[in-house]
């Protein structure tokens, strides 16, 4: 398959995916009515910067999914089946990261009434439990999609640049699975400290700004050209 129709518009599974994407991101809103008062116009502004985090995670997992179907377009059987699991646990997902973010970044900015509190009664220890495993299914979801495209590369006809970047984008989302098995494993093992197995999603960044690095020097070992024979 060429490049070209790789590189084809939108397709309708694609379509059918940013509307998914788009109710995921109107499920964060707290209210879909306009403040009455002053008193919850208040209250909707104080919770601007939780629903900013949650918003950013949503468009960050929409971001890799235009990414994947941007560079490999592939509508078989079974990318319509991962692409359907990644959907499905995207609009379960914003439930527990929308109660997570509020209780963990809303007390800096919104009433004490306003925040539900994670108590130490176990459910802080559910709640982590839930992301965890939102997390751990979508990047497993991510991961599985990039394999799948790699066992098409010949039938793509990914050049040797292409197939390096779906290696690393693999390795990415393998990353953020792992982070994700090890955060449940802490819960199980550690279940009366779940805030060290949320903490541990931290090392995110790190770890994809690593990623990221050593694709960019595998790309350039790549390009750069044989040096001449003595």
């Amino acid at each position: 398959m060429p490049e070209a129709i790789r590189h084809r518009e939108v397709s309708r599974l694609e379509g059918f995916s940013d509307a998914v994407f788009g109710f995921a991101l109107t499920l964060l809103v707290v209210s879909l009515e306009a403040p009455k008062d002053i008193g919850e116009l208040r209250r909707l502004v104080a919770g601007l910067v939780p629903f900013a985090l949650m918003f950013a995670m949503v468009v960050w997992i929409w971001y890799e999914h235009n990414i994947f179907f941007r560079r490999y377009g592939l509508q078989d059987t079974w990318t319509v089946f991962l692409n359907a699991v990644l959907l499905f646990v995207v609009l379960f997902y914003v439930y527990p990261l929308k109660f997570l973010t509020i209780s963990l970044v809303g007390p800096l900015f919104m009433a004490p009434e306003d925040v539900p509190h994670l108590s130490s009664d176990g459910s802080g220890w559910f709640v982590t439990l839930l992301y965890s495993a939102g997390v751990l299914a979508i990047f497993a979801a991510f991961a599985l999609l990039h394999r799948h495209a790699w066992r098409q590369r010949a039938a793509l006809e990914l050049t040797p640049e292409e197939q390096l970047t779906l290696r690393f984008s693999t390795r990415a989302h393998l990353l953020s699975m792992s982070l994700a098995v090890v955060s449940v494993a802490m819960l199980i093992v550690l279940p009366q400290h779940p805030a060290f197995a949320g903490m541990l999603f931290g090392l995110m960044g790190p770890l994809h700004a690593w990623n990221g690095y050593k694709a960019h020097a595998a790309h350039d070992a790549l390009r750069k050209p044989l040096a001449p024979a003595e």
